[in-house]
């Protein structure tokens, strides 16, 4: 029996899933420093002495940034590889935390955040190189899943015991500490992560415009717009203050919901990779069924002219940690439709919708609280202010059908009816 068109994908290594936990543990940190500025936005207020259109900045930025470099870090990956990507990633978003925890200035802290923001862009992209290289091809949407849940540990970490050191050392050793536990993860990342089996990779055959002209990747981004983005907004930033100004919960009690969400999220990630293995190309309608009952749940939510209780918010942020796992089902759908030597760079398409959205909505949200609250922010300030992420979440569901349509009838990579 011959061995010679062996593919040692055809089977799961120990190797494999020791270069994958490593990839998903600079994920894990990317996950974290993506949302301690979340739980800290109370504290940054003070700390720098700024306002709720001043605070979403710092969101906006980092989203922004994040979304701006998807493509030009899809592109990298694919030229030189996952593993030196991973490195560099990590070590930026280390030395901005780093600057974050040792200054007082806003625009410096700003800065820091765009460094968090670029390095968090090189962790999912290069997770998802990695993958068709090291598992068998029939369980990547269920290894996509679990990486997109596993990372969600870093939403625990910041939630609770980043939180918890805030809150007892104050906010220079919370950073430092993420920063330094950064340059660890870094180093371990580029000791222990190979790119493939082989170490070899593929000559570059396409281009970015052979990218943006496919509908497939556009379906991509809006399934990822409509699917991540409330998400995205209320983890980061406005979750936290909503629940604790608006609703009057406690520190500890808006904590936990944080933990309900990504305890849900990393419990429905493996069912959505099986159901996106099973639906196939038929995977987005899932999607648009899924926003649809996000939205008009959330819009119920703030429909409320007095504040919501414990239960009412846990609840749905249970359920955004149910169905929030669906803004992956568009990077199963590009992986089988791309050329292996564009799929990151199409990824890193797809994965701007939902960090897009998140920078304009988020932005939006500060923006009506400055202008309605008189500086106390209250439970119908918050009820005007969530509008910015209800408006541009209908657009994103208006973008995935259109972009649906035209992907069906595309010559190119298409999607069945």
């Amino acid at each position: 029996m011959t061995t010679s068109g062996f593919d040692p994908r055809s089977q799961l290594s120990r190797t494999a899933l020791i270069v994958w936990t490593a990839a998903v543990l600079v994920y894990v940190m990317a996950i974290t420093g993506r949302t301690s500025m979340g739980v800290a936005g109370v504290a940054a207020v003070d700390h720098f002495h700024i306002n709720a259109a001043q605070l979403a900045v710092f969101t906006s930025v980092q989203v922004g940034t994040y979304a701006l470099v998807q493509i030009p870090m899809g592109i990298l990956i694919d030229r030189f590889g996952a593993r030196r990507l991973l490195f560099a990633g990590a070590l930026i978003m280390a030395i901005g935390q780093i600057i974050l925890g040792l200054t007082t200035s806003y625009s410096v802290a700003i800065f820091a955040r765009v460094l968090v923001g670029a390095g968090d862009a090189s962790a999912f992209l290069s997770v998802m190189r990695i993958l068709p290289f090291w598992f068998p091809l029939k369980h990547t949407p269920l290894f996509t899943q679990l990486t997109a849940a596993v990372g969600q540990a870093g939403q625990f970490l910041s939630a609770v015991p980043f939180l918890a050191l805030l809150g007892a050392s104050g906010w220079r050793l919370a950073f430092l500490s993420l920063g330094g536990t950064g340059v660890l993860v870094a180093l371990a990342a580029n000791i222990l992560i190979h790119d493939s089996p082989t170490e070899v990779r593929t000559k570059r055959t396409g281009s970015l415009l052979d990218v943006l002209r496919l509908p497939v990747c556009w379906m991509g981004f809006f399934n990822h717009f409509t699917m991540l983005m409330p998400l995205i907004v209320f983890n980061l930033l406005w979750g936290m203050p909503t629940m604790t100004l608006g609703m009057g919960l406690d520190e500890s009690q808006a904590a936990s919901v944080l933990v309900i969400n990504t305890i849900v999220t990393i419990l429905a990630g493996p069912l959505h990779g099986i159901i996106s293995a099973r639906a196939g190309r038929k995977r987005e309608l899932f999607s648009l069924g899924y926003t649809v009952l996000l939205l008009v749940s959330m819009i119920a939510f703030f429909m409320s002219t007095t504040p919501r209780g414990f239960l009412a918010i846990a609840t749905l942020a249970g359920l955004l940690g149910l169905l929030g796992p669906a803004a992956n089902y568009g990077f199963d759908t590009v992986r089988e439709s791309l050329p292996h030597a564009v799929v990151t760079t199409g990824t890193g398409l797809a994965n701007m919708g939902g960090f897009s959205a998140a920078m304009i909505s988020a932005q939006g949200i500060g923006l009506l609280l400055a202008h309605y609250s008189d500086g106390v922010w209250t439970w119908a300030d918050f009820r005007i202010a969530w509008w910015a992420v209800f408006v541009v979440w209908i657009i994103g569901i208006i973008g995935l059908v259109l972009t649906r349509a035209l992907a069906l009838r595309s010559p190119g990579p298409a999607v069945e009816s």
